[in-house]
C-alpha cells in the first residue's frame, strides 16, 4: 500500500494535475464570500454538474441550491474529512428550513482533501435526479447557498454554522468559449473616480465617458470589471449603456445618483446596453470572428456607466474606483457586433395590477419591424450570439421567443429564476440566426403580491422593464425592435369611457366616468379595486391587444414602420421542448460506487495525513 501512495504523490505533482485535487478541469470558479474563505469551482459534463469546494476550515462544508437565497425548501450537500475518512450526504430543508437527510442520496463524492487550513471537496451530481428534493439544474441563474464551521458533523447532524453562510446568484450551465486572445493587448478603463458611496442599503451611480479617440478604426475584443480591491462584494452589478453623440464635453463633468428626479437629462439619452456584469460574472470575450467597433461615425462616442453599489450594513465613509477594463485591437475581425434592444417600450403604459403572484408581459419585435430593417440591410439574416435578459425588481422569469412563419423555434435564451441582482450576458450554445419575416417576443413574469399599488413601466427600479438585448453580427442599422400596447383598451377594463383631448397634460386626465372624472390614468387605475380575478381577466385582455411598433436606428432615426399598430401573431405551431431525461438511483449504478479518481483522492489524503503533511 505504501507504494500505492508514493505513486499516487507522484501523480499529483504531474503537469496539468493541481495539487490538492483530482486533475479535473473547472472552466468557472469564483469566490462565494468577501474575505476569499470560502471558493467554488464547477462545470458541466453531459448531463452531470461536476462541482470543487475549497473553504478555510478544518470541518464541514455545506453547499446548496435554493429558490430563495434562504435555507427554506433547500437542495443541500454536507462534506468534510473526519479523523481521515471523507464524508458527503445529500440533505434537504422544508419551508421551515428543517434540515433532513435525504433519502435518494444522488451527490457522488469524487475526491476529499483537509490539511492544517483547508478542506477541499469535490463531487458530481446529475442535472435532474428525478428527486422531489433535488433542484433541477437549468440554463436559469441559481441561487446557491453556502455555509462551514469548524468541527466536523457530529451523530445528531451538522452543528448551527452561525455568520459563515450566504448566497449568490450563479448561471451553472453558461457555455466554456475558448477564446484565444493575443498576449499584448491595449486597453482602456471605464472607471468611477472617488466616488462616495451613501450609508443606505443601494445605490446606483451614473457617470458618463467619452471613448477615447482612434485614427482608425478598432474592435473591442474582451472587457472585464475593475473593482477596486476590497469592494468585491460591495460593486453588485455594471452595465455599460450606449448614449445620443449629439453631446458636448460638458456631459462628463461630475456622475450622479441614477434614477434621481435630478439626474441629467442627457443619461435619459442613454438606452441601449452594449455591456453587463454582474457579482460572480466574469470578463466577457467576442467570439473570434467579431469585435465591438470603435473610432467609426457609427460607433459609440459617448457611454454612460451605472454602478449598483450594495451596502447592507450602511457602512460610512466608502470611497469607490471601480468599473470596466475595454481590450482592443487594430487587427479587426470578420465582422462589427452590434446591439438590438427588444421587448416592451419602457413607458407608462407598461401597466402591472398590484397583489398577483404571477403576471405577463410580452414585448413584441415584430415581423413588420424585422422585415424592413433586414430586407434592407442584410437580406441573409443577423447571427445572435449571446443575450442579456432585463427586467427590474418585480421580475421573476424571462424568456425570449422566436418565430418564423407561424412556427416557434427554439428559445433564444431564458431565465425561468431571474435575480435582478445579476445580470450578465449569457453565450448562446448554438449561433441562432434571425431572418427577414422572422418576429421575437420577450415574455415577462412578475410577481407584485406585496404591492399596494400599480406598477409601471419606467426608469426606477419600483418600476418596470421587459427587455432583451441581443449581441449579433453583423452589424445593421437597428437598434431598437419593440412594442407598446394600447393604454385606451387597459384604460377601458376599468371603465373609463373618455379622455380630456386635445392632450395637453402627462399624463393625461379622464372626463369620464363620475368617479374618475378628472384623475390621470393613472390615478384611476391605481383607485380601481384590483383583485385576483380582475388581475388575471386583465392580464388576458392585455395579452391580447394590437401593439403600437417602435423601430428605430442609430441616433433615434427611425424605419418606416415605426408608430404603425400590429396584432400579436398568430401561434400556429408552438415550441415543445424535449421532455427531460433524468436517471433513477437504480440506473445510475456506476455513479453510487467511489469512482477511480475518488479512490486515488483518499489514498492521497491518507499518504497526506501518514506523512503530516500541512
Amino acid at each position: 500500500m505504501r507504494g500505492w501512495w508514493r505513486l499516487l504523490l507522484l501523480w499529483g505533482l504531474l503537469p496539468g494535475v493541481p495539487a490538492g485535487g483530482s486533475g479535473r478541469s473547472w472552466p468557472h470558479r469564483t469566490a462565494l464570500d468577501a474575505e476569499g474563505r470560502y471558493w467554488l469551482g464547477w462545470g458541466q459534463q453531459g448531463s452531470r454538474l461536476a462541482v470543487r469546494l475549497e473553504v478555510r476550515t478544518a470541518g464541514y462544508v455545506g453547499f446548496g441550491f435554493s429558490p430563495t437565497g434562504t435555507m427554506g425548501s433547500a437542495d443541500i450537500v454536507v462534506a468534510g474529512v473526519a479523523h481521515g475518512r471523507p464524508y458527503l450526504q445529500d440533505y434537504f430543508t422544508n419551508t421551515n428550513k428543517a434540515l433532513k437527510k435525504d433519502s435518494q442520496q444522488d451527490y457522488q463524492l469524487e475526491y476529499a482533501m483537509e490539511n492544517s487550513t483547508h478542506t477541499v471537496i469535490e463531487f458530481t451530481r446529475e442535472l435532474h435526479t428525478c428527486d422531489i428534493h433535488d433542484k433541477i439544474i437549468t440554463d436559469s441563474t441559481v441561487r446557491v447557498i453556502w455555509a462551514y464551521h469548524q468541527e466536523d458533523v457530529a451523530d445528531d447532524g451538522p452543528k448551527y454554522h452561525d455568520s459563515h453562510r450566504g448566497t449568490k446568484s450563479l448561471r451553472l450551465l453558461n457555455p466554456q468559449k475558448t477564446s484565444t486572445l493575443p498576449t499584448v493587448l491595449s486597453s482602456f478603463d471605464l472607471v468611477n473616480q472617488d466616488v462616495p458611496i451613501p450609508n443606505k442599503g443601494t445605490t446606483y451611480w451614473c457617470q458618463m465617458f467619452k471613448i477615447p479617440p482612434f485614427q482608425e478604426k478598432h474592435h473591442v475584443i474582451k472587457v472585464e470589471p475593475v473593482i477596486q480591491r476590497g469592494h468585491e462584494s460591495m460593486v453588485h452589478h455594471i452595465l455599460l449603456y450606449q448614449c445620443s453623440s449629439s453631446f458636448n464635453d460638458s456631459v462628463l463633468d461630475h456622475g450622479h445618483e441614477c434614477y434621481h428626479p435630478n439626474m441629467p437629462d442627457a443619461f435619459l439619452t442613454c438606452e441601449t446596453v452594449i455591456f453587463a456584469w454582474a457579482i460572480g460574472g466574469e470578463g466577457f470575450s467576442y467570439p473570434p470572428h467579431v469585435g465591438l467597433s470603435l473610432g467609426t461615425p457609427l460607433d459609440p462616442q459617448y457611454v454612460l456607466l451605472e454602478v449598483h453599489y450594495d451596502n447592507p450594513m450602511h457602512k460610512k465613509g466608502l470611497i469607490d474606483s471601480s468599473g470596466l477594463r475595454l481590450f482592443h485591437t487594430t487587427d479587426i475581425r470578420k465582422y462589427d457586433a452590434g446591439v438590438i434592444e427588444a421587448g416592451l417600450w419602457v413607458s407608462l403604459f407598461h401597466t402591472i395590477p398590484p397583489g398577483l403572484r404571477e403576471f405577463h408581459s410580452e414585448g413584441h419585435c415584430t415581423l413588420e419591424c424585422l422585415e424592413e430593417a433586414l430586407e434592407a440591410e442584410k437580406p441573409s439574416g443577423i447571427h445572435v450570439f449571446a443575450v442579456l435578459l432585463h427586467a427590474h425588481l418585480a421580475g421573476r422569469g424571462i424568456r425570449l421567443r422566436h418565430f418564423r412563419r407561424g412556427q416557434e423555434m427554439k428559445l433564444l435564451a431564458y431565465d425561468d429564476d431571474f435575480d435582478f441582482n445579476f445580470q450578465e450576458f449569457q453565450y448562446l450554445k448554438e449561433e441562432q440566426t434571425i431572418l427577414p419575416g422572422d418576429n421575437l417576443i420577450t415574455e415577462c413574469r412578475y410577481n407584485t403580491k406585496d404591492r399596494v399599488g400599480m406598477t409601471w413601466g419606467g426608469l426606477s427600479t419600483r418600476n418596470e422593464m421587459c427587455l432583451s438585448y441581443l449581441l449579433y453580427y453583423p452589424r445593421i442599422n437597428l437598434t431598437r425592435c419593440a412594442s407598446i400596447p394600447d393604454i385606451m383598451e387597459q384604460l377601458q377594463f376599468i371603465g373609463v369611457k373618455e379622455i380630456y383631448r386635445p392632450v395637453t397634460t402627462w399624463p393625461f386626465i379622464i372626463k369620464s366616468p363620475k368617479q374618475y372624472k378628472n384623475l390621470s390614468f393613472m390615478d384611476a387605475m391605481n383607485k380601481f379595486k384590483w383583485t385576483k380575478k380582475e388581475g388575471i381577466s386583465f392580464n388576458k385582455l392585455v395579452l391580447s391587444l394590437p401593439v403600437n411598433v417602435r423601430c428605430s436606428k442609430t441616433d433615434n432615426a427611425e424605419w418606416l414602420i415605426q408608430g404603425m399598430t400590429a396584432l400579436p401573431p398568430d401561434i400556429e405551431r408552438p415550441y415543445k421542448a424535449e421532455p427531460w431525461v433524468c436517471k433513477t438511483s437504480s440506473s445510475n449504478s456506476l455513479h453510487r460506487s467511489i469512482s477511480l479518481q475518488g479512490l486515488m483522492g483518499f489514498l492521497l489524503l491518507a499518504s497526506m495525513l501518514s506523512t503530516s503533511c500541512c
